[in-house]
């Protein structure tokens, strides 16, 4: 069984992507999002992601590591790809989105990154009125975008796993989704 990551940063169109890939191959879709509010409500510890998010550090990174432990567990009946965050972008700097420890506990097969050029993704932001987003510059979403590769090759320095990007352009969605289904099929 697999156990693949995938990521993009926000209007990249990954979710997009994994959505119709999902029709055509036999993958469990996990968000990392939701493993973790579902044990953190387990736990008794919050009940959404604001709650969890004034959770103290400790008790956040146990609820990541046990949220990587059950999809590592998962990956075991099932392949799976993992729906997350490669760096999270804050007022103050870039957080990795898969720390250490929870790489150490996924140990993944592949890191996919789904990217766009910055102005498609500045022009997809704007155009979606279901979402609230910060305003943010095209060199902005460029940098993003390099920093999720930098971090995506740092993960696989200690996982071993490999990384793909894929290029996900305006109406081209039935061509990344092909590279994807074959990156899969590794």
């Amino acid at each position: 069984m697999k156990l693949i990551v995938m990521t993009g940063i926000p209007g990249s169109g990954s979710t997009t992507v994994l959505k119709k890939a999902l029709k055509k191959i036999d993958y469990l879709h996990l968000n990392y999002g939701d493993m973790m509010i579902k044990i953190a409500k387990e736990k008794k510890a919050a009940e959404d992601r604001d709650e969890m998010r004034k959770l103290s550090p400790d008790i956040q990174k146990d609820i990541q590591k046990d949220a990587a432990k059950a999809i590592k567990k998962q990956s075991e009946s099932d392949n799976v790809i993992v729906d997350t965050h490669c760096t999270i972008r804050t007022p103050s700097g870039y957080l990795p989105g898969l720390p250490k420890w929870v790489l150490e506990e996924l140990n993944p097969d592949a890191f996919i990154l789904v990217e766009a050029d910055p102005d498609e993704i500045l022009i997809r932001r704007i155009s979606d009125e279901t979402r609230t987003r910060d305003a943010e510059r095209v060199s902005g979403i460029a940098l993003h975008q390099e920093m999720n590769r930098a971090a995506a090759m740092s993960y696989a320095a200690i996982t071993g796993a490999t990384v793909q990007i894929l290029e996900n352009h305006d109406n081209q969605l039935d061509e990344i989704v092909a590279k994807m289904l074959e990156t899969l099929n590794f």
